[in-house]
């Protein structure tokens, strides 16, 4: 009985120590807790905790223009060209231009020479109807040409112009005057700038698309003849709202929110109504104003009511007395 009555106070004594323990490990918890404070609950010991801050980034509203845009290709050309005819088809016999020279009007360009066995003739000139340079040579001597041959192609290299084909879609969109911003592989990222000066009347039925020339806006040394073009061209501004990032929308069973800060640094879920989207960047017809201050990073862990801090605003410099040096900079008004 003795030996029974031991073992009885041992397992007592050793589930009593696993009790101890359990407790202070709840009460630890409590405490760190109620130290921290809990987003909107109450600490350990029944006192209010200080919210926690949410770290976040932060812009203000305003009114801004909201530009839309059509992407599309096109090829660099010369805006005046013509294509050189013989008036006789022979052999060339002689080319005196060659690609890229300057011609005057008037200057021989090739000769043809219109023998055939058993007859000869004199050689017949090829002259340049207008002045410019050769920007298409097709032909070389000894080959044989007729009156329909293209002999060479001669355009002003000095005045170009691009032309591109938009989707029929967007030409309810298209007007005289629209700017363009001109990309070439050659260079990059450096933007040239163009403008609408001619729309064509009508729709291709067999690409669905219409033809629009744009002048560059300035000579541009860099910039060639038969180039290809990347074209972003500007269509329809919209404005009178503010703008924000699509991704600071938070989307709730199809209704968009934003997380709007108020004077003490919470914030406030706003069911808001969307205009344009372009390019990432949505209107903001309803919900929120001018001038306020909304979430753009960080709203994924937020709450009505949590408290937030701004990563990009400066901190407050400390107070004297409270570890500041007598001679720290003191924030002015401006």
């Amino acid at each position: 009985m003795k030996k029974k009555y031991i073992t009885m106070i041992t397992v007592a004594a050793i589930i009593g120590a696993l009790l101890l323990s359990i407790f202070a490990i709840n009460m630890s918890k409590k405490k760190k807790a109620a130290g921290m404070g809990m987003p909107g609950g109450w600490g350990a010991f029944g006192g209010f905790g200080a919210a926690q801050e949410t770290s976040v980034r932060t812009m203000e509203l305003k009114n801004s223009v909201l530009t839309d845009f059509v992407i599309t290709n096109g090829e660099i050309e010369t805006q005046t060209s013509i294509e050189v005819f013989p008036s006789i088809g022979g052999k060339v016999v002689e080319m005196k231009v060659s690609l890229g020279s300057p011609v005057k009007q008037g200057d021989i360009i090739a000769y043809i020479d219109p023998s055939e066995p058993g007859s000869y003739y004199a050689k017949s000139p090829v002259t340049a109807p207008i002045s410019g340079s050769i920007i298409s040579s097709p032909v070389k001597a000894g080959q044989k040409v007729s009156v329909s041959s293209v002999i060479t192609k001669i355009g002003d290299i000095s005045n170009l112009q691009v032309t591109a084909k938009v989707p029929e879609r967007y030409v309810a969109d298209l007007r005289i005057g629209q700017r363009a911003e001109i990309l070439l592989q050659a260079y990059g990222e450096e933007k040239f700038y163009a403008k609408v000066v001619r729309i064509s009347p009508v729709v291709d039925s067999a690409t669905r698309t219409k033809e629009i020339i744009l002048n560059f806006e300035e000579s541009y040394e860099k910039v060639n003849a038969g180039m290809f073009a990347k074209i972003k061209l500007y269509t329809n501004d919209y404005e009178g709202y503010p703008i924000v990032p699509q991704d600071s929308l938070v989307n709730n069973n199809d209704k968009y929110y934003l997380f709007v800060v108020k004077e003490d640094n919470t914030v406030e879920k706003r069911l808001v109504t969307l205009g344009k989207n372009v390019d990432g960047y949505y209107q903001i017809l309803d919900g929120v104003s001018e001038g306020e201050r909304v979430v753009i990073e960080g709203m994924l862990t937020l709450f009505e009511g949590a408290k937030v801090r701004d990563v990009d605003a400066p901190a407050p410099l400390p107070a004297e007395g409270e570890g500041a040096k007598t001679d720290a900079p003191k924030w002015e008004a401006r």
